[in-house]
């Protein structure tokens, strides 16, 4: 018998009830307050239902599993039109669908009463038994990190007994997360057929999605893809510093069964295919089981882009909360242990939380001799005498090891053709050597930051001795996999990983802000405005917490004596206008020099900077709201935002121009949860009570000084 909760429940998902407005108080927006939102698993005899009142997805288990119902319960968006198999394998030349059922003849959209005249496929793997878990994240607690909560819904097919597969048995994950609208959906897959398998490919999505225009001509890259529905994967790089540009698994498809579709040629991109852009290529043995890549669906509720990038951001504090730490370190280019030892004081006096010895210091992380795991240790022991973290650079791809090490160009059967010309294969001799060192350096020494270099972009490698890898087809995965081993080894020991590439999802803290590196030779003044717009355009998508800028303490690429700041002391202006720009932002950069002051007036000034970020460092960490872009003509500003915190707001404004400016300008205070009044005060002065508009503006007028900034603190 049915419970009145799985009634409404069900109710809602097939329309027969509103949802509730999202301002009601017993619906909150869940960009302001998610803690209602908790993942449930209903189960009234055929039908299944995961939800937590954001998203809902919905199966029946007969004929097969077939989901019958993916929605957005804030917006009311259905995002299923048709039915497609759960997933789907590439065992050799056979085509193996898990799941779904036949005999839609309409796909524009589907009704609940086709679904009992729905047929299993006769080869499609059938439906076993499901059952249901408290949520295990990919990466557990380690101790310092606190995992998110919610449910899994484990769907577990096995082969038909006719089946050339018989004793194949795949599990399909549907994890769903507690307060926001995300559902992850991955495949475990066990060979018990007697026989190896070549698994060529796994897509662990497959849905039919409406499309989001109408157009009766186009192709499918010319088209608009849903609107509503986000993708990432585990599985992402490209040295974008950027999500959609790093992926490598989300597939827009046309859906040739789907005739009566408005465009002629029936090119709408409405079929979304998850799978890695290069198969997977491996050989699966009797016995061995196999997971997929994750996928990770955020489902959208506007088309604002502020709003749109609120949700990606509270994506990554839930799947991958560890890319909230944010310590305050520098980058030194030294390993001189007086000097290391000196920087380290330096760091404790200030404020400063952590040393990275940089690209170019001299530290070899390869190099496990007892003299330099010795003199590593002993700067680490001593970094944590003074509660300062130390770190070092490694740099992996752009260099060239051996033609026995190098990745082989699958096109030449010659080193050379990699993303960065010439890169090791990880899966090399040379490369499982380099994990291997990486690990004991980590572990002798004590370090508790590493800077990764690399490995980029993935590269397909044609060689058939390296031991990490059979030859080209698997050269990938396996490579992917070594990588995300080594970060998933350093996230349980809470070693703090900068990495260049978009690895966030399994278990690496930051990126590049994304910014020209040539740029830091330019004079100061055009820096800081060039800094200012990397921050605004970088942190549309990813926190701040995500990501690193850079400030030139010595020559970089060149530029000179306009483009650095040493001798310090000479020009604390600019020291104090890069540092305030950057924490102002929540963002860390690498000030990379030999120290971070030079005389007392220097060591002052980096003190109260420090002193102030860590004053507000709650609400700097927290979302950001674009003001106005720096365009070097007029004030440009950003402001911070939290619903939660006793600052609910702190805006940071600039002028770069060489006069006071005195501006009229509307703070959005929507995302603070404040709703009437809001008491704003101009850095520590007193505050101001402001009515805001109906659109939950504040209007406040404000003098910016030459060439400065101010704040305001929002409460």
């Amino acid at each position: 018998m049915r419970t009145i909760k799985t009634i409404v429940l069900l109710a809602v998902l097939m329309g027969q009830m509103p949802l509730l407005p999202a301002q009601n108080a017993a619906r909150p927006d869940w960009l302001i307050n998610n803690s209602p939102y908790k993942a449930t698993v209903v189960t009234s005899g055929e039908e299944v239902i995961i939800s937590n009142g954001l998203l809902s997805r919905s199966f029946r288990v007969m004929p097969n599993v077939i989901c019958t119902d993916f929605r957005n319960l804030v917006s009311g968006e259905q995002l299923l039109r048709a039915i497609k198999p759960e997933a789907q394998l590439i065992l050799g030349a056979d085509t193996v669908n898990i799941g779904g059922a036949y005999g839609q003849r309409q796909m524009a959209y589907l009704m609940p009463a086709w679904l009992d005249n729905l047929q299993a496929g006769a080869k499609d793997l059938r439906y076993l038994k499901h059952e249901t878990a408290d949520l295990q994240p990919a990466l557990p607690d380690n101790g310092h990190t606190k995992a998110s909560s919610g449910k899994s819904l484990i769907f577990h097919y096995t082969a038909p007994d006719n089946s050339p597969y018989k004793g194949l048995l795949v599990k399909v994950h549907y994890d769903l997360f507690d307060g926001v609208p995300v559902l992850s959906k991955w495949l475990e897959i066990v060979n018990n057929t007697g026989h190896t398998l070549p698994l060529r490919q796994v897509k662990n999505e497959i849905l039919a999605t409406p499309e989001e225009e109408s157009a009766v001509v186009g192709s499918v890259t010319q088209m608009a893809t849903p609107h509503g529905l986000y993708v990432e994967s585990n599985y992402a790089f490209n040295n974008a510093m950027k999500a959609n540009l790093s992926d490598q698994t989300t597939h827009w498809k046309v859906d040739t069964a789907y005739t009566s579709q408005v465009n002629y040629n029936l090119q709408t991109p409405c079929v979304l295919e998850v799978y890695p852009e290069v198969p997977v290529g491996i050989t699966l043995d009797n016995g061995a089981a196999f997971q997929s890549i994750r996928t990770y669906e955020l489902l959208l509720d506007s088309y604002d882009r502020e709003r749109n990038g609120l949700a990606q951001k509270a994506m990554y504090r839930t799947i991958a909360p560890w890319t909230t730490r944010n310590p305050v370190f520098m980058h030194l280019v030294t390993t001189d242990p007086v000097k290391v030892k000196a920087a380290i004081d330096q760091c404790a006096v200030t404020g400063y939380e952590a040393v990275i010895l940089s690209f170019g210091s001299g530290l070899n992380m390869e190099d496990t001799s007892a003299a330099n795991i010795a003199k590593y240790k002993a700067l680490a022991d001593y970094a944590k005498s003074k509660g300062i973290m130390l770190g070092g650079y490694s740099l992996f791809s752009s260099r060239r090891i051996s033609d026995e090490d190098d990745v082989i160009n699958p096109a030449t059967g010659k080193p050379g053709g990699a993303f960065f010309e010439n890169a090791p294969c990880l899966g090399s001799k040379w490369g499982l050597s380099y994990i291997a060192k990486l690990k004991y350096f980590f572990t002798a020494t004590g370090f508790s930051i590493f800077e990764n270099d690399g490995p980029y972009p993935g590269d397909v490698c044609a060689s058939a001795t390296h031991p990490g890898h059979t030859g080209k087809d698997d050269s990938q995965w396996k490579q992917m996999k070594l990588q995300q081993e080594l970060y998933h080894w350093m996230y349980a020991r809470n070693i703090y990983v900068n990495a260049p590439d978009w690895y966030f999802l399994d278990g690496t803290n930051k990126i590049a802000l994304g910014y020209r590196e040539v740029n830091f030779s330019l004079p100061r003044a055009e820096q800081q405005i060039l800094n200012r717009q990397n921050i605004y355009d970088g942190l549309w998508e990813k926190t701040a917490s995500m990501s690193w800028g850079f400030v030139p303490l010595t020559q970089y690429h060149g530029g000179g004596a306009e483009a650095t700041l040493e001798p310090l002391h000479d020009h604390l202006d600019d020291y104090e206008k890069l540092m305030m720009q950057y924490y102002g932002a929540g963002v860390q950069a690498c000030y990379r020099g030999p120290r971070l002051y030079d005389t007392d007036s220097t060591r002052e000034l980096v003190t109260k900077v420090i002193s102030w970020y860590k004053k507000y460092r709650k609400i700097l960490n927290a979302d950001m709201i674009h003001l106005r872009r720096p365009d070097g003509r007029d004030w440009d500003g950003m402001m911070h935002v939290s619903a939660t915190l006793p600052q609910k707001g702190l805006a940071m404004l600039y002028n770069p121009t060489l006069q006071a400016i005195t501006r009229t300008v509307k703070l959005p205070l929507y995302y603070t949860g404040l709703t009437k009044t809001a008491s704003i005060r101009e850095k520590e002065g007193m505050a101001k009570t402001y009515s805001l508009d109906r659109e939950y503006n504040a209007t406040v007028t404000v003098t910016i000084p030459a060439s400065g900034y101010t704040w305001l603190v929002i409460e």
